[in-house]
This record gives C-alpha cells, structure tokens and sequence, in this order.
C-alpha cells in the first residue's frame, strides 16, 4: 500500500499515527482466536490420554493422529490464502474454517473407536488450515499500516492466552466430572461457537481502506486474480521465505525441550509448570514485541529472537543442573514474542495488499511443511550422536538464517 493510501486508511477511520488504540476489528480477531484456541485446548492435552485410556489406542497410533493432523493443515494453508485473494473473500472463508472446528470438537463426545478420533482430527485441522491464511489477510487489511506489528502481536497474546485458559477449563470441568474427557469435550464447543458469533458480528468483510486513485502516468494496480508468480516477483520475500525454512529446520518440536529439561535433572512432575512460564512469557511478550517492531524494523525484531533462540538452543545442549531449564524456557517463550507477531507483519510488508492471503499461504506452509523433517532430523542426531549435537545444529541453524534475514531482507 502507498503511503497515500496509509493515509487516507487513517483518514477514513480516524485515526493518527501516534493513536495507542487498534480498531475493533483487530480486537475482535483477537478474540475469536482466544476463544477457539481456548476450545482447542480444552481438547488437544486430554486426547493422547483419552486414546490411550478409553479407546485403547497403540502409542503409534496416537503419533500417527497428530502426524496426519498437522500435515493436512500445513498443505490447506497453502491453498486457503490464494483462493481468498482469488475472489476476494477473506472473512467467509476464515469463518468456515472455524465452523468446521466448531461442529467437529463436540462429536469427539460420542467417538467409540481410534479410527473416528483419527477422521475427527483430520477435519478439525483441515479447518485450521482453511482459516489460518485468509485470517492473517483480513487482520493485516484491518490493521493501521503504522501499528501492523502491533495487531499482529496482540494478535498472537490472544491467541496464547486461549492456550492458556483452555486446559484450566478442561482441569475445572474434570474435578466436577472426574475421568469424564466426553463431558470436557461437550463443552469446548462453548467458546468454539462464541467465537463464530464474534467473527461474524464485529469483523468486517473487507479492509477498512480505501485504495488510492492511481495517477495518469501509473498503471493500474491489478490485484486480481493473484498467482505465485506475482508474489515470488518480490526478491525480499524469496529470501524471507529461504531464511523462515533454514530457521524452521532446526526449530524441532517443543517436546525435545521438555525432554532435555528432565535430563537436566527437572523432576517429571514440574514439566506442566515449566510449560505453562512457556506460555505465560508468550502471552506477556507478544503485543509489546509486536508494537516494538513498529518502531525497530520488522528484520531487527525477528533477528533478535532467532539470536535468542540459539543461545536457547545452545544453553539446553550443556544444561546440566534443574534450574537451567527455567531460565532457558523462560527466554524460550520471549523469542516467541520477538517473532511471531513481527514475521506475519513483515509478510503484509513485502507484497501486495491483493497477493497477502497468497503470500501467508506461503509462509504458513514453509514453516509447518518444516515440523516434521525438522523432528525427524532433531530426533536422529540425538539418537546417533547425543541431546547437545542436536541442540547445537539447531542453534547453528537460526543463526545462518539470521545472517540471510539481516543481509537480504530489505523493507
């Protein structure tokens, strides 16, 4: 977007560059990924238990359902995004994919076989995937062009705080209803569908902008019919691209965290504890991070959390004594609010406001297309050649690819 267009964006809604506030819509956003992740969450921690205990499901198979859950939504996300800016309706397809999160959990209430948990989390994730893209579209279309890592960074503070309001529900409704997962799962379908009304009531179908008139001497601007040939045309984002799957290669799965945590001598029970500070510092760290890539840079914001994560990375390979993985755990869950928020925004940035569905189809992709090499490689090098190997070349990762961010990313 032009800065003539930024501005009459703050024209148009009355808005001033040094205005603290972010409009409704981005608010209401925030709120629908609040109560969804928090339906979510009432959900996800119970299912390997739930399979296990209930259902009597072999401990390959409950890997097998996360497998294929994740894969299926990384490869929807690559697809949603381009169809939104193909016909330009960005809101109706994220609210179908949240319906179809909504309809979906609560059937886990009535599921009699592994197999139904499989089908059920295949859908629920397909919906994820709709939504994920065309939702980060509409919120940088939303959003003041001056405070787009502001947004996206409250947006991820949401986001994280439905994680964490999730499974203290899920706890609550076990202590009335003890051993009773259908019950929880009956109920996460509350917040689920609360979210479908806020998505629907308060978000607007379309940016609150207006774009700006072309002048006789420029062409047109053509945002229709977006293709990645358009959006691969811009150099910066090819390189934001290679530098996010040279990062996401060695950002293996948390769960090695929480495993070199109880190496390091942290008694087992402690490990939900240290999860939750994980979630807590991102919940806290998200909205002030995003609002300080505003001013810093987009590139200096994101190069500061991947430095921090390879000193992370690099404390968990010689971690030796219980206390290290409090420390490093709590500096874990700042590097995620120096990216987040700020990697989505930088996205909006570097294309088009026609090609951004496009373009976080992409990004979306690259990082969860990366989970699972990324797990498998990390899982390897522990298994061959020990826990530091592993968390070093992870460590050596985010700094090559900070070198290429910093060097080649230019906005």
């Amino acid at each position: 977007m032009s800065a003539t267009g930024e501005e009459g964006w703050q024209k148009d809604r009355g808005e001033t560059k040094r205005s603290a506030t972010l409009p409704l819509s981005v608010v209401s956003l925030g709120t629908v990924s609040l109560l969804n992740d928090a339906s979510s969450e009432m959900i996800y921690p119970l299912l390997p238990v739930f399979l296990r205990t209930h259902l009597g499901a072999s401990l390959p198979f409950v890997g097998l359902v996360e497998g294929i859950a994740e894969l299926v939504s990384s490869l929807m996300k690559l697809t949603s995004g381009w169809l939104a800016d193909r016909f330009g309706r960005h809101k109706l397809i994220t609210f179908i994919g949240y319906l179809i999160a909504a309809v979906t959990r609560p059937l886990m209430a009535w599921v009699q076989t592994p197999t139904q948990v499989l089908v059920l989390r295949f859908v629920d994730r397909t919906g994820k995937g709709i939504r994920t893209s065309p939702r980060d579209a509409l919120l940088a279309a939303c959003a003041p062009p001056t405070k787009r890592g502001l947004a996206f960074g409250f947006h991820r503070s949401m986001d994280n705080l439905g994680a964490l309001i999730g499974p203290v529900l899920a706890w609550l409704l076990l202590i009335v209803h003890p051993n009773d997962y259908r019950t929880v799962f009956l109920w996460a379908a509350v917040p689920a569908f609360l979210s479908l009304f806020v998505l629907y009531a308060f978000v607007p179908n379309s940016a609150p902008s207006r774009p700006p008139s072309p002048s006789p001497s420029s062409p047109a601007p053509t945002v229709s019919n977006p293709s990645l040939i358009r959006v691969f045309s811009h150099k910066s984002f090819r390189w934001f691209l290679l530098s996010i799957f040279l990062f996401s290669l060695g950002n293996s799965s948390d769960a090695f965290l929480l495993l070199r945590a109880t190496e390091a001598g942290l008694d087992p029970q402690w490990v939900p504890l240290l999860w939750a500070l994980l979630n807590g510092v991102r919940t806290l760290s998200a909205t002030p991070c995003g609002a300080l890539s505003d001013r810093l840079g987009r590139v200096q914001s994101i190069v500061a959390g991947w430095l921090i994560y390879s000193v992370v990375y690099f404390g968990f390979a010689f971690a030796f004594h219980p206390i290290h993985p409090w420390f490093l755990m709590g500096c874990y869950g700042l590097y995620f609010g120096l990216t987040e928020g700020p990697e989505r925004a930088l996205v909006a940035d570097l294309v088009g406001p026609g090609e951004r569905g496009t373009a976080f189809s992409l990004y979306h992709s690259t990082v969860g297309l990366s989970l699972l090499p990324a797990s498998v490689l990390f899982g390897l090098l522990w298994h061959h050649f020990g826990s530091t190997t592993a968390f070093l070349t992870g460590s050596t990762l985010a700094l090559m690819a900070s070198a290429i961010l910093i060097g080649k990313v230019k906005k």
